[in-house]
């Protein structure tokens, strides 16, 4: 028999997606069977898979001691370095500035030095974060950002904030300005730009479309350009949607590829460039908050950014 104690990051959730969390060794269908046969009790009583969770809740346990295999604290992301750039940081929410060429979770290059492992290695060096009290939460990103791009990317300390802030992302109270150089110069100046992207995985690109078609995303950037020279313009742009490569497909679409992007431009163009990636960086963030937003009220209507951005200075001073 064992017996969890709800925690702040635990609470909140369901009893089931706790348990698959707490107890990976424990499969779900034969979790459920644990829940339908009172082998997992709540607060002494029989619950619900869908039981949400309280602070202080008392979970006991009656199943084989098997499933709770004792970790070995071999933190896979001690093996990544704790350096960051931070951009802004709190109690809740750290901001970091990530840098063209480091990916922001494992992928299929299985390199364990990524954003979320060197913040989780931060935070754990800090000593505000430990697995090893925690049943279910670990620090976690809010938001993505393709290998080479740059920008800001949120990370949630505890779990409120990441329910909160995953629910502003999904009802757009926060605005992410991006920073891009194009090829070209884009006319009008000022615009919109509103097409349909339609993904494919095997190709690990999107394709635009002026019209709807089945199964195509609608995809809305707003952009304004703000300088001229060398042949590019650097454009600042406002996301409405976030498709997959949404301004570098858009951006091309339109007849201006980005400086760098050899997925959606052409290698000719981007030999003479000193920077051998997408010339994209998510440079400002903004919380503009319109539903309550908890614990976080204190962010609403603040904005982030970061100036340092190796492409904008090519360009050369104003």
């Amino acid at each position: 028999m064992k017996e969890f104690t709800v925690n702040r990051n635990d609470s909140g959730q369901r009893l089931d997606k706790y348990l698959l969390k707490s107890i990976p060794l424990l499969p779900s269908s034969l979790m459920h069977k644990y829940i339908r046969l009172k082998r997992i009790k709540l607060n002494g009583k029989r619950c619900q898979a869908n039981t949400i969770l309280n602070p202080g809740d008392v979970l006991t346990l009656y199943i084989n001691d098997e499933f709770f295999e004792v970790s070995s604290h071999s933190y896979g992301f001690l093996s990544s370095p704790s350096d960051i750039d931070i951009v802004y940081e709190d109690e809740n929410i750290l901001l970091a500035d990530k840098k063209p060429g480091l990916v922001v979770h494992e992928d299929e290059s299985g390199s364990s030095d990524t954003l979320i492992n060197r913040i989780q290695h931060y935070l754990y060096s800090k000593g505000e974060w430990d697995p090893a009290k925690e049943n279910s939460f670990a620090p976690a990103l809010c938001n993505r950002i393709d290998r080479n791009t740059g920008g800001i990317v949120i990370a949630a300390k505890n779990a409120e904030t990441l329910r909160i802030l995953n629910e502003k992302i999904k009802l757009r109270e926060i605005d992410k300005y991006y920073l891009c150089l194009v090829h070209g110069s884009l006319r009008p100046r000022q615009g919109t730009l509103k097409n349909y992207i339609i993904k494919d995985p095997s190709q690990k690109m999107v394709s635009v479309y002026d019209k709807m078609y089945p199964g195509a995303l609608t995809a809305i950037t707003d952009y304004r350009v703000l300088k001229e020279a060398k042949g590019l313009s650097l454009v600042e742009c406002l996301l409405h949607t976030g498709r997959t490569h949404q301004i570098r497909a858009q951006m091309a679409h339109a007849g201006h590829p980005l400086a760098g992007d050899t997925k959606y431009g052409l290698n000719k163009n981007n030999r003479s460039l000193p920077f051998r990636y997408q010339a994209l960086y998510s440079y400002r963030l903004d919380f503009t908050f319109k539903t309550s937003a908890g614990i976080l009220e204190y962010l609403k209507n603040r904005s982030f950014s970061v100036m340092n951005i190796p492409f904008v200075n090519y360009l050369g001073e104003n």
